[in-house]
């Protein structure tokens, strides 16, 4: 396959990750393009990934999308971080926010000068420093074109797939149902050249993108790559999801609340609500874990608990010879700060800039696959540390999280800001300092010392900054309008406000 012309993409999979594939490709690249989309309507997708990062907008940007169609399109709300309940210990709650916190200089980050602050009596609580999260804190939210407030969504995943499958069409994109049955390989080489569906219709390619969900149906069914388990590290492999009605206004923030054994999630969309108890196998039974989801859920279940089976880690190749696998067909790491979305966005963008037009060889195979694994694996070291870092002895699970071993990158993290109050972000990572940082200080991780930049400053200086700086945020956050009376006014869905279409 080397050296042939790639011309005709077929995408084996719709649901999210197969119609934003399809999406961008036909987007960016459709006069270059032959895009064809395998799925069944039969096969259902997880449906976990309704909550983004802020890398979202970027993606939407690359495809254009009028940000009010869709929001409205796909119910969604606004996402300002995620509220942490019970994870350093039982009764505590943290924001972890996607906002900048204070002001940094070249010298170093601003949590030096509040720490500063802190031991000299002064400075409140580092999250006065932080426009997005107490906006969180208070249900506020607002966006323009002059907004400084970063932010992501909440969607619904099944709506977002629709809603991007009628601007593929739109955009040429051939649909085909069907299931595959069979994956038929060149025998010299073993590159997919077709899908071979149910009715007996063949499909051929020249590049193949798997997004059949866990089960890989191209890059490990046909192709047998490997993969590399996390679970040493992340021991959750179940969760039972389930929508409810809303009882509550939205909030501009997912919630994720610790108990015994893993965690529930809480996803506020306009109309209704996503929840899902995230638990090991280890430490509690299928039907415990069903039992707790009823006992702890909030609002009437709109449907049945579907219980969903994963494992954490990542393909050894998320491209091999021609096929790309997207989204869980590549790996997974569990939904607990929303790395799902992302990882299929950052992966399709980097399908864009290194498409082997000339045709697939080792050398840009490799390339995505080398930044794939780098991505991925400091998306599994930020996991983690929210279940190392951690007070609670009340249950098996949480002893076994807090004396786990953990990966050597973490380890060097968690030993720079617990002995010298340093946090950093790699080239290319996703989180970033002020990230590490709310975690870490919302789990009681308090450093041993800091950088002195703050003493170049006289205290009554450093706290009239402070204070300014604060005050500032707080003027600025009382200004805002709730988030549900903005959303109303922005992009309501049709389907719960009975707006216009």
């Amino acid at each position: 396959m080397s050296g042939q012309i790639v011309k005709k993409v077929v995408v084996a999979g719709g649901g999210s990750a197969g119609w934003m594939a399809a999406a961008a490709l036909s987007r960016q690249l459709g006069p270059l393009l032959d895009i064809t989309l395998v799925e069944s309507d039969e096969i259902g997708t997880v449906g976990v990934g309704e909550s983004t990062v802020p890398t979202a907008r970027t993606f939407n940007a690359l495809l254009q999308l009028d940000e009010r169609e869709f929001m409205a399109a796909t119910q969604a709300t606004f996402k300002l971080g995620i509220s942490f309940e019970n994870w350093g210990e039982i009764g505590d709650r943290y924001i972890h926010s996607f906002g900048k916190i204070g002001k940094s200089n070249w010298l170093g980050h601003f949590h030096h000068f509040w720490l500063e602050a802190k031991a000299q009596g002064f400075g409140g609580d580092l999250g006065d420093y932080c426009l997005e999260l107490k906006a969180a804190e208070q249900d506020k939210f607002y966006t323009d074109d002059e907004s400084p407030v970063n932010f992501a969504y909440h969607i619904d995943a099944a709506l977002y797939g629709r809603y991007l499958r009628r601007k593929c069409e739109d955009k040429g994109v051939r649909r085909v149902e069907g299931k595959i049955t069979s994956v038929r390989q060149r025998s010299d080489d073993g590159h997919v050249e077709a899908l071979v569906l149910e009715s007996g219709e063949v499909i051929e390619g020249d590049l193949f993108i798997d997004c059949t969900g866990f089960r890989g149906l191209l890059i490990n069914g046909a192709l047998g790559v490997g993969f590399e388990d996390y679970g040493k590290w992340l021991p959750n492999d179940r969760a039972w999801a389930v929508q409810t009605s809303s009882n509550a206004p939205p909030g501009p923030y997912t919630r994720a609340i610790a108990h015994k054994a893993g965690w529930l999630w809480g996803i506020p969309l306009q109309g209704r609500v996503g929840n899902g108890l995230v638990y090991s196998s280890q430490f509690m039974s299928d039907d415990e874990g069903l039992q707790m989801l009823h006992d702890v859920v909030e609002g009437e279940m709109l449907i049945e608990p579907k219980l969903i089976k994963f494992r954490a880690g990542r393909r050894q190749k998320a491209w091999d010879k021609n096929v790309v696998s997207l989204g869980l067909a590549a790996g997974f790491i569990e939904p607990l700060e929303s790395t799902s979305i992302h990882m299929i966005m950052i992966a399709i963008h980097r399908l864009l800039q290194l498409f082997p037009f000339q045709g697939c060889n080792d050398s840009i195979s490799d390339r995505f696959n080398n930044l794939a694994n780098d991505e991925i694996e400091k998306i599994r070291d930020f996991i983690v540390l929210h279940y190392k870092v951690t007070e609670r002895t009340d249950s098996p699970f949480w002893d076994h999280c807090r004396t786990q071993e953990i990966p050597d990158s973490l380890a060097h993290r968690l030993a720079l800001f617990r002995e010298n109050g340093q946090v950093f972000q790699a080239p290319g990572e996703l989180f970033q300092v002020d990230s590490w940082l709310q975690v870490m200080l919302g789990q009681r991780l308090e450093p041993k010392a800091h950088h002195h930049m703050g003493r170049l400053m006289p205290p009554e200086q450093l706290k009239q900054a402070l204070d300014d700086l604060s005050r500032n945020i707080a003027s600025a956050v009382e200004r805002l309008p709730q988030h549900q009376a903005f959303i109303e006014r922005y992009c309501p869905s049709p389907h719960v406000y009975g707006a216009a279409v």
